[in-house]
């Protein structure tokens, strides 16, 4: 192992040590010290790790709200979700539980123990903050039991952090993988998920071997072999000098110069050409092993271009599509904790009477509670598709969309009072302003005037002619005429 040295000491580094050491070896399990250096100094423990994470957090939820006025509730969601700052501890935490295999999120509120439960209609006034701990904060408590016989069996109790106990409410713990049954985990010091690292850490190892190699090709792809004329057996001072002053010209010829040799002689680069096969196909089955290792697609480690693009839904981004799907699925325990908190600072009564003041019709007469676990119970957030068709295709599904509405309308409409056909006209609205590839404005309609609408009633219909008939003509034509006064009249006509 190469070191380099300064005023005859020995520089390392924790990277160098921990992963060319021979005691690493296939099955070898890494320490909480080496995840942390993988983590931070390994070109790819970072990518391993945030690389899904910042996929899967790459589109915003699409947050609805079906009871209330949508827009406003939204709008203020979202503005609080920014104020606290969510995605980017939710990021942390799952950071964290990949790179150990168990992290936690604790929500802190001034002037309340830790271990008391969370008052949530208090948050809107409470100074608090969200602390992220990994295992070696929560170590102790998050050994997890391993008696099959006990209800906590496999399940963690609580969270304490160097003594102080958080009661459960106010904490998230975030496991990656389920745990194995007496599978102790020697980076999260306890018998809990596991580390990304953990199957992948001799490939890892290897990898390190591929960038010394890359390095060793940059040195030597450089170098220029001279072929001069043999000089002899006898070579004298003179011939010395004159060899090195032909060495010398070529190592400062550069684009532009002449340099002249005989026609005996020859210059040529180093041959590296074999090494690209074997080499290349190494370098690729280790990046493949560590994906492979690591649970994931080795397009998102190899760095490789989709064959037709990400949005085409080829099988690699169909691949790579389904693995972040499961991924916000692991991710959907700390949505749902900050959702809930972000909901009750939100919506908080200050908020609410800024609602009654807008809409006094819908909710002047109704309470702050009701009117909360309404919207509360109405909320609804929803990852989009993270293989984006083609507008094109957009809007031929918008357009059966439109149809199957407008269908169901006109099934409807005939047979409501004015007040439902309003609300079914609202709906319709609704559905045909979400419509964007279709509609460019929105169309905005005066429910209200809709259902006390009542329309004239219309007068009795005449009875409609009957059809015209060349019999019935014909028939009409003889009456005419045998009712003329005498024959030559009939004639006439």
């Amino acid at each position: 192992m190469s070191e380099i040295t300064v005023t005859g000491s020995a520089l390392g580094n924790s990277l160098q040590d921990l992963l060319m050491c021979e005691a690493i070896e296939p099955g070898s399990e890494p320490s909480y010290a080496v995840c942390k250096t993988i983590y931070e100094t390994h070109v790819l423990g970072a990518k391993l790790v945030d690389t899904p994470i910042d996929l899967a957090q790459s589109q915003p939820r699409e947050i609805s709200i079906r009871s209330g006025p949508e827009e406003r509730l939204r709008q203020a969601f979202q503005d609080e979700w920014k104020e606290l700052g969510a995605d980017k501890v939710i990021k942390n935490v799952a950071r964290l539980a990949r790179i150990y295999g168990v992290a936690s999120v604790g929500l802190l509120t001034e002037g309340t123990p830790s271990d008391r439960a969370l008052e949530l209609k208090g948050l809107p006034e409470a100074k608090m903050a969200f602390n992220v701990w990994d295992p070696l904060n929560t170590a102790g408590s998050l050994v997890l039991n391993q008696n099959p016989n006990a209800l906590d069996f496999q399940k963690h109790r609580g969270v304490s952090v160097q003594g102080t106990a958080y009661h459960r409410s106010r904490t998230v713990t975030m496991l990656n993988e389920d745990p194995i049954y007496i599978g102790y985990t020697t980076s999260a010091f306890g018998y809990v998920g596991r580390s990304v690292y953990q199957r992948s850490l001799f490939p890892l190892k290897s990898f390190i071997q591929s960038m010394m190699t890359d390095d060793l090709i940059t040195l030597k792809a450089g170098v220029l072999i001279a072929k001069v004329e043999k000089t002899g057996s006898i070579i004298d001072n003179a011939m010395i000098a004159m060899t090195g002053q032909k060495r010398g010209v070529v190592q400062e010829a550069q684009t532009g110069n002449v340099i002249s040799i005989t026609t005996d002689e020859e210059i040529e680069s180093l041959n590296l050409q074999n090494l690209d096969g074997a080499y290349g196909m190494a370098r690729k089955n280790l990046l493949d092993n560590i994906a492979t290792a690591a649970g994931m697609p080795a397009k998102l480690l190899n760095s490789e271009t989709f064959a037709e693009g990400f949005g085409e839904g080829t099988e690699d981004s169909k691949a790579v599509a389904q693995f972040i799907d499961r991924l916000r699925v692991w991710m959907d325990p700390l949505y749902d904790f900050f959702d809930r908190i972000c909901m009750y600072r939100a919506w908080n009564p200050e908020f609410y009477k800024t609602i009654q003041a807008d809409f006094p019709k819908e909710y002047g007469k109704v309470g702050y509670t009701k009117a909360f676990y309404d919207w509360k119970n109405a909320f609804v957030a929803n990852w989009p598709n993270l293989l984006k068709e083609p507008d094109s295709e957009l809007a031929k599904l918008d357009d059966v969309k439109l149809k199957a509405v407008i269908a169901a309308y006109e099934v409807l409409a005939p047979n409501l009072d004015p007040e439902n056909k309003a609300k079914a006209a609202e709906w319709l609205c609704d559905q045909f302003n979400n419509l964007k590839l279709l509609v460019s404005a929105p169309l905005v309609l005066d429910f209200d005037a809709m259902a006390e609408y009542e329309p004239p009633t219309p007068e009795k219909a005449q009875e409609p002619p009957k059809p015209f008939s060349s019999s019935d003509s014909a028939r009409r034509l003889d009456e005419a005429v045998s009712r003329l006064p005498d024959r030559r009249a009939r004639a006439r006509a």
